[in-house]
């Protein structure tokens, strides 16, 4: 089975990579953003800037939006960890 049209198929940190880039502009609208740290087997870690970094919304924002869509792109990853809250 291939992968629709537009997914992306490259090897794991390309797809993570990917999936931030998909959650930046929403970040960014709200003084914020995200970037990729380091992956370090089935664990991604990221670093909350901006708005984001120590915002009382951030754990959600990682849990449900960030998280959701780099599981999405790259299933092999268990957890994604924020470096700076």
């Amino acid at each position: 089975m291939s992968a629709p049209a537009g997914w992306p198929t490259g090897d794991l940190e390309s797809r993570v990579r990917f999936a931030i880039e998909e959650v930046r502009p929403a970040l960014q609208a709200d003084g914020g953003d995200v970037d990729l740290v380091r992956i370090e087997g089935a664990v991604v870690y990221v670093e909350l800037q901006g708005a984001c970094d120590g915002c009382p919304m951030a754990k959600s924002t990682l849990a449900d939006f960030v998280t959701d869509r780099i599981c999405l792109y790259a299933p092999e990853i268990e957890r994604v960890v924020p470096v700076n809250s």
